[in-house]
């Protein structure tokens, strides 16, 4: 089966303003998150792709421009599946408000039982993100053979989920994965197992820094805006 490429968008507007943008409209890449959208295609200059894949997003549209634009020969494919968390009435407030939502400490330690207020819930967005990565592979491997190599860009939340699948773990442990702007995951299928070769790869140790602010205990909820 096919190897997948996962690639988390860059840093956008809303990660530097501390925002949980889900599925808010009109987030786009910093200027940061341009140079790591512009730097892609260098990184993964030699690897084949059979097919792209974007969340409908705008932050992830903008951040496979690039790529795009080097490689003619590739199509987009939007799929909706791999969009963002519905994260409801939390979509757009600050980061810092949500850490005393009593919710918050359920995404944070029991996150299989967690549901977004007028949003989905945590389990629902794995199971749609891990379904549509099953039905891309067997298209993948049906058109382009067993050793294809396709490329999806997804989201900080979509993108640990599919990690934890992947591995076996138990969504209660996703928080437990980190994936910054702009990194690459990937993730080989086989007809037994799947195996994760990369995880979280920037290509950049900046963010193992010791920082002056302590990040604290809890995990980023919608990934995280990566090293400053």
């Amino acid at each position: 089966m096919p190897t997948l490429i996962l690639v988390r968008h860059g840093r956008s507007t809303a990660n530097t303003a501390g925002l949980l943008a889900g599925w808010t409209p009109g987030v786009a890449l910093d200027e940061r998150g341009a140079a790591q959208a512009a730097a892609l295609p260098g990184r993964l200059d030699g690897l084949p792709l059979s097919e792209v894949v974007s969340s409908p997003l705008q932050r992830c549209q903008e951040t496979l421009q690039p790529l795009l634009d080097a490689r003619p020969d590739l199509r987009l494919h939007t799929d909706e599946r791999i969009g963002e968390c519905h994260y409801g009435d939390w979509s757009g407030r600050k980061l810092a408000e949500l850490k005393d939502e009593p919710l918050m400490e359920v995404v944070q330690t029991h996150p299989s039982a967690a549901a977004f207020p007028g949003g989905e819930s945590m389990r629902a967005m794995q199971t749609r993100a891990a379904e549509a990565v099953r039905e891309w592979n067997a298209r993948v491997e049906r058109d382009h053979g067993a050793d294809a190599v396709y490329l999806m860009c997804s989201h900080g939340d979509i993108i640990k989920s599919l990690v934890a699948d992947a591995l076996g773990l138990h969504l209660d442990l996703f928080q437990r994965i980190s994936v910054e702007p702009c990194s690459i995951t990937a993730i080989r299928y086989t007809r037994l197992r799947p195996f994760l070769v990369r995880l979280g790869d920037t290509g950049d140790f900046a963010s193992l820094a010791p920082r002056e602010e302590p990040t604290g205990d809890d995990a980023p909820v919608g990934g995280g805006a990566g090293a400053p």
